[in-house]
């Protein structure tokens, strides 16, 4: 913390590293992206619009001093087992509709990319738990530069995520025609899996508990 707190610079050199390593590992929120770039170039902005319409307003409650309400067991376990059964829902719809990549794209995924943003986020226990414990320890380093300081942060954290989910959408849309039919199956029912397992492991955790 004291690292955090000596410099401001070098505090936001670490907090966007941290950032960055946080949205590179892939997860839901990359599957859609992936998902929704083969539609839309701009599909990876729209997704990050999503994310922010989650992620700020937890950034404001944890800034309000209630971010203990995430390290709660019964908050954690709920949002667990909620998440992670509508992220096997989404998979699995994404795998069965794998074929689709070809014809009809919006079947296959068929939420719009603001509302995919929005949802993959919200059903990722693990996006909580980053912000219980990494995002909050970065917020009160934040703060200890003052409230504009805080405010500059959530905005560089989140011009991270739109970095990342609009290469990600538009390199994807670029590079498409490329693909053979196999590698769409291949892609897309990798997507799915990639939200099939980080749904099951999201609700191994909390079950196990309840047994």
């Amino acid at each position: 913390m004291e690292l955090l707190t000596e410099n401001i610079w070098i505090f936001f050199g670490i907090a966007v590293l941290v950032s960055f390593s946080g949205v590179m590992m892939p997860g839901p929120v990359f599957a859609a992206a992936v998902a929704k770039g083969y539609e839309d170039e701009k599909a990876g902005i729209k997704i990050a619009l999503g994310h922010g319409l989650v992620e700020f307003p937890l950034m404001a409650v944890i800034i309000l001093s209630l971010g203990y309400v995430f390290t709660d067991d019964r908050v954690m376990t709920t949002i667990g087992l909620v998440g992670g059964g509508l992220l096997i829902f989404l998979g699995a719809s994404m795998v069965r509709s794998r074929k689709m990549a070809m014809t009809d794209g919006a079947k296959m995924f068929p939420y719009r990319p603001l509302v995919a943003g929005a949802i993959t986020t919200s059903a990722n226990p693990y996006f909580f738990l980053w912000w219980a414990t990494v995002g909050a320890l970065l917020i009160g380093a934040a703060q200890e530069f003052g409230l504009i300081v805080v405010v500059i942060f959530a905005i560089v954290h989140w011009s991270c995520d739109l970095t990342w989910y609009a290469f990600t959408s538009f390199a994807v849309f670029r590079t498409k025609h490329l693909w053979k039919p196999i590698v769409h199956e291949i892609v897309f029912g990798l997507c799915g899996a990639l939200m099939i397992i980080f749904g099951v492991y999201f609700i191994i955790g909390p079950a196990s508990e309840l047994l």
